[in-house]
């Protein structure tokens, strides 16, 4: 059988010049962060999230939010255990039923007391 592999020209590959949208960010400028704005330029607004926040009317419940994340770690520990021991039980109820589709009769383990 024959490997055909796509014949590759140099016309194919094209290299696009890269031209930003705003003249100013051209190649070679650079922004000086501490520069005082311009009137009614917005492009040069400070990068941090000051600008998305607001007052808040009342302040901060530490308690009530520490409370809140103890009970959801308490929930996804519970969580977490019980689909553990739903795998578990899975796990056993098939290893049972294979045994005893296999015609098995030494299926389950009986426990025995000791002593």
């Amino acid at each position: 059988m024959k490997i055909q592999r796509p014949v590759a020209s140099d016309d194919e590959h094209q290299v696009l010049q890269f031209r930003p949208r705003n003249p100013e960010l051209a190649p070679g400028w650079r922004r000086d962060l501490n520069a005082q704005p311009r009137q009614g330029d917005s492009s040069c607004e400070p990068n941090d999230l000051s600008r998305y926040e607001r007052p808040r009317q009342e302040p901060d419940d530490f308690r009530h939010r520490m409370l809140a994340n103890i009970a959801a770690l308490a929930f996804t520990v519970a969580l977490t255990a019980i689909g553990i021991w739903l795998a578990m039980s899975i796990a056993d109820l098939r290893r049972n039923q294979d045994c005893v589709l296999m015609g098995r009769r030494d299926c389950v383990h009986i426990a025995t007391p000791s002593g």
